[in-house]
């Protein structure tokens, strides 16, 4: 008779990124990403300088290949708030990435190693049909595959903090 084999689920891992939350909501997010994870969290949540009022909070995390996925999901019912969500590659699945805010709603990339987005091959080819002969209709398709729109509405909020680890060369001197 043959045996079975239990194999352990594979690890995932992966960065929550809280750019804003309004203050009343944010233990309601901790619940909702502690339910998504399968075990209760605790952020360390810090003032959101750029948008009076509201906290940030960065939470990496552990959990099975697909977890990110179920972050993303579980904080994207609150219109209010600004996140990014990261699913680090492991064996036999890609990297990916997850980036919300209220204007625009949830955009999703596949990521490499590096963690660079990776446009598929039919998403490129859709924006050279859409922009033909005009770059400037294929720029604005490949920023939008690129999710250039929501990088550009949560940078602010990315290096809005005095912990950020940034150095604004243009400053110095």
């Amino acid at each position: 008779m043959a045996e079975t084999v239990v194999r352990p689920a594979r690890a995932a891992q992966g960065v929550l990124f809280v750019h804003s939350s309004p203050r009343a909501l944010c233990p309601h997010v901790e619940w909702a990403a502690g339910t998504a994870l399968g075990t209760a969290v605790n952020f360390d949540w810090q003032e959101q300088p750029v948008l009076r009022g509201s906290m940030r909070a960065e939470f990496t995390w552990q959990g099975d290949p697909g977890s990110g996925a179920k972050l993303a999901s579980a904080l994207r019912g609150w219109e209010q708030l600004r996140f990014e969500v990261s699913e680090d590659p492991s064996p036999g699945a890609d990297g990916a990435r997850w980036m919300h805010t209220p204007d625009l709603g949830v955009f999703f990339a596949q990521t490499d190693a590096a963690g660079n987005t990776v446009i598929p091959e039919d998403r490129i080819r859709y924006a050279m049909e859409i922009g033909g002969h005009d770059a400037r209709e294929l720029h604005r398709e490949l920023r939008l595959a690129l999710g250039q729109a929501w990088d550009d509405e949560l940078e602010p909020f990315r290096h809005a903090s005095d912990f950020a680890p940034v150095v604004w060369l243009h400053q110095v001197g």
